[in-house]
């Protein structure tokens, strides 16, 4: 579980754009600010994600892999998603990656084109034993507001 892909320095340019506009109430997108306690400082840490909506629930997939926030949210256990001064607290539990294809398949759906360099040849039309095998390396949580 130790895949993550480093964003380059338009990519942060790009995602700190992207989290500004969300924190002052322009979602790009679908996108919504994340807060999440850092598992070492406590402060909150944000970043920009692209929460989805499948089968009933809510979900956050980190097309990156095993990032800063993965490992926070594992630890706090949830967070805060915020579109300008609409703040949405929520629990967070990690779905096992033998559970999560058909939410990848849904998410790369919706953000394929936004995301395809992180998930290199799987696509939303890729076989269930292709987005099974990336599985791992996509960590995905369901979240539900408190």
């Amino acid at each position: 579980m130790s895949h993550y892909l480093k964003p380059g320095h338009l990519a942060v340019r790009l995602n700190s754009t992207i989290g500004w506009l969300a924190r002052r109430g322009i979602s790009v997108a679908g996108s919504a600010d994340l807060a999440v306690r850092g598992r070492k400082s406590g402060e909150w840490r944000h970043v920009p994600v692209n929460p989805m909506n499948f089968a009933n629930g809510r979900y956050l997939v980190s097309a990156r892999g095993n990032s800063e926030w993965v490992r926070n949210m594992r630890a706090a256990g949830g967070g805060e998603l915020r579109v300008g001064r609409r703040i949405r607290p929520f629990t967070a539990v990690e779905i096992p990656p033998a559970e999560t294809p058909a939410l990848l398949r849904a998410y790369l759906q919706r953000w394929g084109r936004e995301v395809r360099s992180y998930f290199g040849e799987i696509t939303a039309d890729s076989t269930d034993e292709q987005l099974l095998a990336a599985a791992p390396h996509h960590p995905v949580f369901r979240i539900t507001e408190s």
